[in-house]
């Protein structure tokens, strides 16, 4: 079955087909180069499809994706953890969260280590308040090509990970997960770039689930303790 299907116009067959075979456990949703807004819907039928402009692309995706079709806010996502179970962001309202796309054979792969004295650091200061979010991701590179429970294993083993290592997912392109392209949205890179340039990016988001910072793979974990504690001290 083809991946990406091209919405021409009403009566597009290759379109009708892939929505109605899809297999249970994908969705068939908008790639990235359609209208914003648009993005984020799931798409059931050929008359949804249709309202798009000529020429719009739809790619499949798993059926994760599509519960996030609504989601505006940091809070409305709910990525996976490890064991691929959902985990809504809700449950971390009030906390301050710093998000990482990591890498097991990265050049950069020892900020695992300055992560975790950050995150045992702040901890020990805020104990309720501070959460990092590891997201593995294979693409660039192919410095992430364990599986899950590999990537686990490493962390724990080799830098002591006590902080959240979730799913591995994508963070650019069609298959990007829903909070990565709305992280990105929210607070774009240098030039207005919003895509992911390398393994190790940072965002930072406040109590109320707005992004506050960006920072480059350069960037070390311990460069970033002064913002997250100012947003930490900020009063509610």
């Amino acid at each position: 079955m083809n991946r990406v299907a091209t919405c021409h116009h009403i009566a597009n067959r290759q379109l009708s087909c892939a929505i109605r075979k899809r297999p249970s456990s994908l969705a068939l949703i908008p790639s990235i180069d359609a209208p914003r807004p648009a993005r984020r819907r799931l798409i059931t039928n050929a008359s949804q499809a249709a309202k798009f402009p000529k020429g719009t692309r739809f790619h499949y995706a798993p059926r994760h994706f599509a519960t996030m079709a609504s989601a505006t806010g940091f809070y409305d996502f709910k990525p996976l953890d490890k064991r691929g179970q959902e985990v809504p962001l809700a449950d971390y309202k009030g906390k301050v969260v710093l998000v990482v796309n990591t890498a097991s054979k990265c050049g950069f792969t020892p900020q695992y280590a300055g992560l975790e004295t950050l995150y045992k650091s702040i901890k020990d200061k805020h104990p309720d308040d501070f959460v990092i979010l590891g997201f593995p991701c294979n693409q660039f590179g192919s410095q992430e090509p364990g599986s899950d429970d590999e990537i686990q294993n490493f962390c724990q083993v080799n830098y002591g990970v006590t902080f959240p290592i979730m799913h591995k997912i994508d963070v650019n392109g069609d298959k990007a997960d829903p909070l990565y392209e709305w992280l990105k949205a929210e607070k774009p890179g240098l030039m207005g770039l919003k895509r992911i340039k390398w393994n190790f990016e940072k965002f930072l988001v406040d109590r109320n689930g707005q992004v506050k910072g960006r920072w480059a793979s350069t960037t070390k974990p311990e460069a970033l303790e002064k913002p997250i504690l100012y947003e930490l001290e900020k009063k509610q």
